[in-house]
């Protein structure tokens, strides 16, 4: 296969950006994967002796029980860690694959043994489990045994529970695996040689109309030979949740995914609907946009066409140094801590063959370290990507301190570190731009995240709202109809300036939260506005208001997600938070709209 090169200029020494994963096993080799295994197996073993004692337990016996489950939650983080991780930079490696599916098979059978004490604890009545969790002893994990609890009326008998966990690994895991590697070895033709798809999405911030063109139809033929076949794995998928839903009593395809985030169907309903309600603001860009581009509409592939008069690649090492002289800015204690992601090796830079697309931060476990994932492909974009990825490392590394049970925090508080670095770093930038045509492509850049963020996201959780309920009530969906429901959707967000193709009907396919975590996206919405509503605290108050955010990253999820937005005086109760979340949005829109006119 010939690879495409990269824009000249833009790599420095990025082949060589590559992590070390043996922090996860304390630098011994892929045999203490097995080792950890075992490890958590024994564990396990000794714990399950409890069975049937829960209700007698006093607050010794469950600060003993839950400080042994930790211990099983690390060795099982580490060893999936460590697997997951490998895969991801290479899904066509079948040793790599193998080993996967083996922790998986290996650690569903471990935590199917702790089954119980999930159904126990849900069983205790409200005024016991007051009593044991008033023992300080159990702060380490207090608000997860709190939030457990509201599954409780959804859960199913043990036997029930079992079989669907020992069914995980060869049914929704393993159709989840099988649509990453299909999509990670999809390649798309640009300029004669072969690339991956992510080097094909990149192209789509080209300023050259015919080079978007060209690459959005490339996009479009590289998703056609196994479009029937994603297709069919969604399908299954989504009538799996269909299931799963009935069967645990969910009144909707989202309730689940609410109850995980600590959210009820009534607060996220009312931030999607705020979000629609203000689709206006998409549509003013994307007019103006037109405008700029000389153009009466713009087609859906020019969405993220730069503005800049010049394609500018962006080297690694000025990618870091830009990054970490923003984060610096803010506070030398963020710059230090994210310092260590390119010292120590904590990143995967390259977009090579066979690496699974996208970007994303893996947390790990608290007793080793986050790990950074990037597809580089040298453009501006990727900059602010770096800066968002290392936002949510620095969250994991900061709050590692809670330990595994509140490290980490509901999806919808899980974007506010990285959207928050994200700003840092534009605004740095901005700041240092004076230049009317440069401010206007780096304000295009910043308004075109926050809209895919908040609006595309929300459009996205319009899609798959469609495709759930289609799906319950009209059976399977075709090829064509996912494409109907897509194009739905994102007309309503894109508005009459943009011109939805044919091709872009098939967009849907390769995005992966739609298989693996459904009803996400909406969370990026919400992360994004919390953000923003942060951001606009540190404007206001300044370095007084530093602590206050590294408090915030400190707690994890150690806190229900209102107690967690008071640190950094945000009240997330009141239905008017996201108004003004969408005002912000808007002010940056406003700032668009004068650089565009003083150009």
């Amino acid at each position: 296969m010939t690879t495409l090169e990269r824009p000249q200029g833009g790599a420095d020494d990025v082949a060589e950006v590559t992590w070390d994963l043996s922090h996860l096993l304390d630098g011994r080799d892929e045999a203490a994967v097995d080792e950890l295994l075992d490890e958590a197996e024994r564990r396990a073993e000794s714990l399950s002796a409890e069975r049937g004692r829960l209700d007698g337990f006093d607050a010794d016996a469950l600060v003993r029980f839950m400080t042994g489950l930790a211990a099983v939650h690390d060795a099982l983080g580490r060893a999936g860690a460590y697997a997951s991780l490998r895969v991801a930079t290479d899904v066509t490696d079948p040793a790599r694959s193998a080993l996967m599916q083996r922790v998986q098979e290996r650690a569903t059978a471990i935590r199917t043994t702790l089954l119980f004490f999930d159904l126990e604890w849900a069983a205790l009545e409200d005024s016991r489990v007051e009593e044991l969790l008033a023992d300080e002893r159990l702060a380490f994990c207090r608000h997860h045994l709190e939030a457990e609890r509201r599954h409780r009326q959804h859960l199913l008998s043990e036997p029930e529970e079992r079989v669907l966990a020992e069914k995980q690994a060869t049914g929704r895991a393993a159709w989840a695996r099988l649509f990453s590697q299909l999509t990670s070895t999809i390649e798309v033709e640009l300029d004669g040689a072969t690339a991956t798809l992510e080097a094909g999405l990149s192209r789509l911030q080209s300023n050259d109309t015919e080079v978007r063109r060209a690459a959005a139809e490339a996009v479009t033929a590289g998703l056609a030979p196994g479009l029937r076949t994603r297709a069919f794995i969604f399908n299954t998928l989504l009538h799996d949740k269909a299931v799963d839903d009935r069967l645990r009593g969910h009144p909707t395809w989202l309730s689940s995914r609410n109850l995980s985030n600590e959210a009820s169907d009534e607060s996220v309903q009312a931030l999607v609907e705020a979000v629609r309600r203000r689709f206006d603001i998409p549509h003013r860009w994307y007019a103006l946009k037109a405008e700029v581009l000389g153009v009466e509409r713009i087609a859906d592939y020019d969405r993220m066409a730069s503005l800049a008069t010049a394609d500018v690649a962006v080297g690694w090492d000025e990618a870091r140094a830009i990054v970490l002289d923003s984060y610096g800015s803010f506070s030398p204690e963020m710059a230090a801590t994210a310092a260590r992601f390119f010292d120590e090796r904590w990143i995967d830079a390259p977009d090579r063959p066979g690496k699974r697309p996208g970007a994303f931060c893996s947390y790990t476990v608290p007793s080793v370290h986050p790990y950074v994932f990037l597809n580089w492909t040298g453009r501006s974009g990727d900059v602010l990507t770096l800066a968002h990825e290392l936002g949510h490392g620095l969250h994991a590394y900061l709050a590692r301190d809670q330990g595994v049970f509140h490290q980490g925090t509901p999806l919808t508080l899980a974007e506010t570190a990285s959207v928050f670095g994200e700003t840092v770093v534009f605004n740095r930038m901005l700041a240092g731009t004076p230049d009317p045509a440069e401010r206007l492509a780096l304000l295009a850049e910043n308004i075109e995240g926050a809209i895919a963020t908040v609006f595309r996201q929300t459009a996205m959780n319009g899609f798959e709202d469609l495709v759930h309920t289609a799906r319950r009530s009209e059976g399977e969906l075709s090829v064509d109809r996912f494409g109907e429901l897509w194009a739905q959707s994102q007309s309503e967000v894109l508005g009459d300036a943009v011109e939805i193709t044919e091709g872009y009907r098939s967009w849907w396919s390769y995005i992966p939260h739609f298989i693996g975590t459904p009803g996400y996206v909406y969370a990026y919405a919400y992360g994004q506005l919390l953000a923003l509503s942060v951001y606009r605290q540190y404007e206001v108050q300044g370095s007084d208001f530093v602590s206050r955010y590294l408090h915030l990253l400190r707690a994890g999820g150690s806190m229900a997600p209102e107690d967690l937005g008071r640190i950094v005086g945000c009240d997330l109760a009141d239905p008017g938070f996201w108004d003004g979340g969408l005002a912000l949005v808007e002010a940056q829109l406003e700032a668009a709209e004068e650089a565009a006119a003083s150009r």
